[in-house]
C-alpha cells in the first residue's frame, strides 16, 4: 500500500469551500486515472463581494463560491 503524500499546501490554512474544491479536484484526477482516461476543465472568475467562483467540469459540473478571506495569503 502506498503512503499518502502530504498536500503541497497542507501547511497553509484555508477555509472550508477552498478545501472542498481542492479535494474535489484531487478526487476527479484519481477517478480518471483509475478509469484510464478523463477530461476536466477548471475555470474561475471574480463574483460579488470579491468572491471567487470556481467551476470544475468533469462529466458533471461542480461549482464552489470561495470568499476572499478563505484564500491563502
Amino acid at each position: 500500500m502506498h503512503e499518502k503524500t502530504p498536500h503541497p499546501e497542507e501547511g497553509l490554512t484555508s477555509g472550508p469551500q477552498l478545501r472542498r474544491a481542492l479535494d474535489q479536484i484531487g478526487q476527479i484526477i484519481l477517478d480518471g486515472l483509475r478509469h484510464g482516461h478523463f477530461r476536466c476543465a477548471i475555470s474561475s472568475g471574480i463574483g460579488k463581494n470579491n468572491r471567487r467562483d470556481l467551476v470544475i467540469e468533469a462529466g458533471k459540473s461542480h461549482k464552489f463560491t470561495i470568499p476572499a478571506d478563505e484564500l491563502p495569503r
